[in-house]
């Protein structure tokens, strides 16, 4: 087991690289000592994109803090995920309260790129350091003109592949990469709109023009949103999913419960392909804020019938629900991820809560609006889910609206999942009492 300061026992961690592959000695330790510890329940949680490992524990032992007086007398055991996404060190901890010096600190000028954040990216995008100083001295400077933004969307793509072509594969939404490959200008200048129209947190300038440099640092925060995005899909699959199948080989009687949150619900979800065939022991899956797409799970695309999710069908290797959280306060989800998603050389101009729909549903996210064209998914809110509606089996869209809405920009209430509600959540979806 690990972390002496986690707030639940038996936990355990599993770390993955970003190739999916686990730490050898903390997979050994939970296969051997998940059946000593009696568990029968073992609720597995993956973190989401921009948390680092002190954020993704952090995390977990607030999330799971009130479980045992929720359900005493379950055997419970834990797992948390833990695996390479970066964070960009300015943005608040999801759910977590700025101190007073934080707060100070972001009075004070500061380069658009801290050391912390630049760190990271060169961890994220080993080899590129000369590009990420170029960027890193653009973003400060803000060089005149289109010239400037389209040397600064040029470098994004060389960061994402040396040849200027996005390394973006594996994803299930069509046309993602566009927003690398269009103009840059355009791109800048929508999500620059985008953030003004948030309020002045996310970047307004009042009554002025936004600068579409406002909207640079977003273009490279979306670059690293797709390699963190494509990284969750690989660790669930060719990590978790065959960890549990092990798990199921060495101790079949213990049932999982498989939660996530943002990326994580992908990682998650994606587990469920990398399942053994056979495996029957995930008994609930709970995604929080899920950022991939809607339509994962479909078996026909509304769009392009001939078409389907990335994880068509997979819903029914869960003997159990499949219930999908969201809210509309999520403003990472309702306004970031369609703007993102679409982006390629649309000129229909739209701000803040009006991009999802003026996009229309074929970009939304899992977060925004739950799963969908998959035919008898329930849709309830909190309330009715944790006062018995909650279905046994199939997909299940709950409106966490009435406690995920706290948050500023750009994120808005993308990360404030940790709520006692939601924990119930998790333990009504598994059937345990």
């Amino acid at each position: 087991m690990a972390d002496a300061g986690m707030s639940v026992t038996p936990y355990w961690e599993l770390t993955f690289d970003a190739d999916g592959d686990p730490d050898g000695p903390e997979r050994d330790r939970l296969l051997a000592q998940v059946a000593e510890h009696g568990v029968r329940d073992l609720i597995v949680f993956s973190h989401g994109w921009n948390n680092d490992r002190s954020g993704a524990t952090a995390l977990y032992r607030r999330f799971f803090a009130p479980i045992p007086k929720l359900a005493p007398k379950a055997r419970l055991g834990y797992v948390g995920v833990i695996w390479p996404s970066m964070r960009f060190s300015d943005e608040p901890i999801p759910d977590f309260p700025r101190s007073v010096a934080a707060v100070e600190a972001e009075a004070a000028p500061r380069p658009a790129l801290d050391k912390d954040t630049r760190r990271a990216l060169l961890e994220t995008f080993p080899g590129r350091a000369p590009v990420l100083d170029q960027l890193a001295r653009m973003l400060d400077e803000r060089p005149g003109g289109a010239q400037g933004l389209t040397e600064f969307g040029r470098l994004v793509r060389l960061l994402l592949d040396p040849d200027g072509r996005p390394d973006v594969a594996d994803t299930d939404e069509e046309g993602e990469p566009a927003m690398f490959g269009g103009d840059p200008v355009t791109v800048c200048e929508q999500f620059a709109e985008a953030l003004a129209a948030l309020g002045p947190e996310g970047g307004g300038a009042g009554f002025s023009l936004p600068n579409p440099w406002d909207g640079a640092k977003e273009l490279l925060r979306q670059a690293t949103y797709y390699r963190m995005k494509r990284r969750a899909g690989t660790v669930g699959e060719r990590g978790l999913g065959p960890v549990l199948g092990q798990l199921a080989g060495v101790a079949p009687g213990v049932r999982v419960h498989l939660a996530g949150h943002s990326f994580g619900g992908r990682l998650v979800a994606f587990a469920l392909r990398g399942l053994p065939a056979g495996v029957s022991t995930v008994k609930s899956v709970t995604l929080f804020q899920g950022a991939f797409s809607h339509y994962a799970f479909a078996d026909r695309l509304p769009h392009a019938p001939d078409r389907s999710g990335a994880l068509k069908g997979r819903q029914r290797y869960v003997d159990g629900p499949l219930v999908c959280c969201y809210s509309h306060f999520d403003a990472a989800l309702g306004t970031f991820y369609p703007l993102a998603s679409r982006l390629a050389g649309d000129d229909r101009a739209c701000a803040g809560s009006e991009i999802a729909a003026v996009l229309g549903p074929r970009w939304g996210a899992m977060g925004h609006d739950g799963v969908q064209a998959v035919p008898d998914t329930a849709r309830l809110d909190l309330a009715a889910a944790l006062g018995g509606a909650l279905p046994a089996s199939g997909c299940v869209n709950v409106d966490a609206a009435a406690v995920v809405r706290r948050g500023g920009a750009p994120s808005g209430a993308h990360g404030d999942i940790v709520h006692p509600e939601l924990a119930r959540l998790v333990l009504a979806a598994g059937g345990i009492t």
